[in-house]
C-alpha cells in the first residue's frame, strides 16, 4: 500500500514537473527570439559616433559611485580604469564602508588624497561619515570614509556627496571599458531624459589580461567553475535582460554597472538598507513609482557598454554569492508583494513579477525536486524509465540548450571573445551544465531560501585576488 501511494505521488509530481519545464522552456525560447531580433535590429542600425557625444551640450555629467568594503586587492585597478574614461565631465566617489583591510590606506597612498571640508546634504539617512578626501593629483576623485552600514548605506552616502544629476554604481573590483559611459548614456540623451535608468553588460574578468586598469586582451579562465559563470552571464544579460527591457519590464539593473537619474532615486527613497538585494529592490520601487505617477519614463538595458568584474573561483565563495542573491530576490518580492498580479502596475505586476516569482525564485525548488524525483524514483523504482529520461531531456533543454543559445548570441553580436577556441570551449562547457553546475547552484539557491529568515544583512565577502592577476 505504501509503495503504491509513493509511486502515485512520484508519478503525478513528475507530470507537474514536465508541464512546468515545458512552460518555462517555451517562455525562455520566446525571450531568446525577442533578444535575437533586438540584437539584430541594434546591429543593423547606423550607430552614432560616440565621439560626437564628447562635445554635445546634451551630454550630462555623471557621478561614479564605487562602494568598497575590503577591496584593497582590486580598488586601485578599478579607480585607474575610471580615471581614463572617455567622457567629458564626471566625478569619482569611492565610499569606504568601514573596511577592515587596507582599502582606505591604499586609496590615500596611491592617489595622494587629503582631507577636505565638505558640507554634505543628508538627503538620505546613512551611517556617520568620518571624513571626505580629495586627490591632489586627480581633482575629480573623492574618497568617503564612513562607518560600516552595508552596501546600500554606502551607496546612499555616495548619493548625498554627489553633485551631478546622474550617478553610476560600480563594484570596487570592476573595470569599465573606456567608452562605456558614452554608450550607456546614449539612451538617456536620445530619449531626452525619458529613460531614467540604464544597465550595461557585466562580464567576467578572470582570465583576461589587464594592464593599468584596462582590459587589453579578453580570455577565459582555466577553471571550469569560472567558465560556467561566464556562460551564466551571457545567458542572463544577452537573453534575459534584452528581452525584458524590450517590453519595459526589466527589474534588475546590476549593482556592478548601472546608471540612474538621481532625482528619481531620491524621490523613491534611495537604496533599501534592510535587504541584501538592494539593486533589484530599487529598480522594482522605481517601476512602482513610475506606475503610481502614471509616468511614461523607462528603465532599459543595452548590451554594448561592458563592465568587467571578478568572479568567485571557489565553490565556497560561489555558494555564499548565490545564496545571497536568492535571499535578495525573496526579500524584494516580499516587500513588493502588493504589486504581484495587480493590474494597476500593468506588465510589471502581471508579467515580470510573476516571472521572477515562479521561475527565478520557485524554479530553484522545482529543479531541486526534479533531481530528487529522478534519483529516488529510479533507485526505488517509483517512476518509469520513460519518465526519468523525459525529465532528464527537459533538464537539458531548460539548462544546457538555453545556455548554448546565450553563447551563440555572444558570438553573433558582440564577439568579445576573439579566439575561436574560447567560443568552442564556452559552447561545450554549456552542454555540460546540466550534469554538474546547474544542480550545484540549484542547491545553493534552495539553501539561500532556507536561510532567508535567519541570515543577517551583510556585504557577503568574496575572496579577492584582484582583476589584474
Amino acid at each position: 500500500m505504501f509503495y503504491w501511494i509513493m509511486s502515485n505521488i512520484f508519478y503525478f509530481t513528475g507530470i507537474l514537473l514536465i508541464l512546468y519545464m515545458l512552460i518555462v522552456f517555451t517562455f525562455y525560447l520566446f525571450i531568446f527570439l525577442v533578444s535575437a531580433l533586438e540584437l539584430r535590429r541594434r546591429l543593423g542600425m547606423e550607430t552614432a559616433q560616440h565621439e560626437e557625444l564628447l562635445y554635445s551640450y546634451d551630454t550630462k555629467p555623471v557621478t561614479i559611485l564605487v562602494p568598497a568594503f575590503n577591496e584593497q586587492m582590486g580598488i586601485v585597478q578599478s579607480v585607474r580604469s575610471l580615471l581614463s574614461m572617455n567622457y567629458p565631465e564626471y566625478e569619482i566617489v569611492v565610499i569606504n564602508d568601514g573596511s577592515k583591510d587596507m582599502t582606505l590606506e591604499v586609496m590615500i597612498e596611491q592617489f595622494s588624497m587629503e582631507k577636505i571640508p565638505l558640507v554634505i546634504r543628508k538627503s538620505l539617512d546613512t551611517k556617520e561619515i568620518k571624513a571626505v578626501y580629495r586627490s591632489r593629483v586627480y581633482k575629480h576623485l573623492y574618497l568617503v570614509d564612513k562607518e560600516n552600514g552595508g552596501k546600500a548605506d554606502a551607496l546612499n552616502a555616495g548619493i548625498n556627496v554627489s553633485k551631478f544629476p546622474y550617478f553610476c554604481t560600480l563594484d570596487g573590483d570592476s573595470i569599465l571599458e573606456r567608452d562605456a559611459f558614452l554608450q550607456v548614456m546614449k539612451p538617456i540623451i536620445d530619449s531626452n531624459g525619458e529613460v531614467i535608468a540604464v544597465g550595461g553588460s557585466v562580464r567576467i574578468a578572470n582570465g583576461c589580461k589587464i594592464e593599468r586598469g584596462e582590459v587589453v586582451e579578453v580570455g577565459l579562465s582555466r577553471r571550469p567553475i569560472v567558465i560556467m559563470q561566464v556562460i551564466e552571464y551571457l545567458r542572463a544579460f544577452l537573453m534575459g535582460r534584452i528581452g525584458l527591457s524590450k517590453f519595459n519590464i526589466l527589474l534588475i539593473v546590476s549593482g556592478a554597472f548601472g546608471i540612474f537619474h538621481k532625482d528619481w532615486v531620491l524621490k523613491a527613497g534611495g537604496y533599501n538598507r534592510h535587504t541584501v538585494g538592494e539593486d533589484m529592490e530599487l529598480v522594482v520601487r522605481l517601476h512602482r513609482l513610475l506606475k503610481d505617477e502614471k509616468s511614461t519614463n523607462r528603465i532599459e538595458y543595452i548590451p554594448d557598454p561592458v563592465c568587467w568584474t571578478e568572479a568567485p573561483e571557489s565553490i565556497r565563495v560561489l555558494q555564499r554569492q548565490r545564496s545571497r542573491w536568492q535571499r535578495g530576490l525573496l526579500e524584494t518580492l516580499f516587500i513588493h508583494k502588493g504589486m504581484l498580479l495587480n493590474p494597476r502596475y500593468k506588465s510589471v505586476g502581471l508579467i515580470s513579477l510573476p516571472y521572477f516569482l515562479l521561475i527565478e525564485l520557485l524554479g530553484a525548488v522545482v529543479e531541486f525536486a526534479g533531481y530528487v524525483i529522478i534519483i529516488m524514483g529510479i533507485t526505488f523504482s517509483l517512476i518509469s524509465w520513460k519518465m526519468a529520461i523525459l525529465l532528464f531531456c527537459l533538464s537539458l533543454l531548460y539548462g544546457s540548450f538555453l545556455s548554448m543559445c546565450g553563447v551563440l548570441l555572444e558570438e553573433w553580436s558582440l564577439r568579445r571573445y576573439p579566439k575561436v577556441k574560447d567560443i568552442v570551449k564556452l559552447f561545450f562547457m554549456a552542454l555540460s551544465e546540466t550534469f554538474w553546475y546547474r544542480p550545484m547552484t540549484t542547491y545553493f539557491r534552495v539553501q539561500g531560501l532556507l536561510q532567508s529568515l535567519t541570515k543577517k544583512h551583510q556585504w557577503g565577502d568574496m575572496e579577492r585576488k584582484g582583476v589584474s592577476s
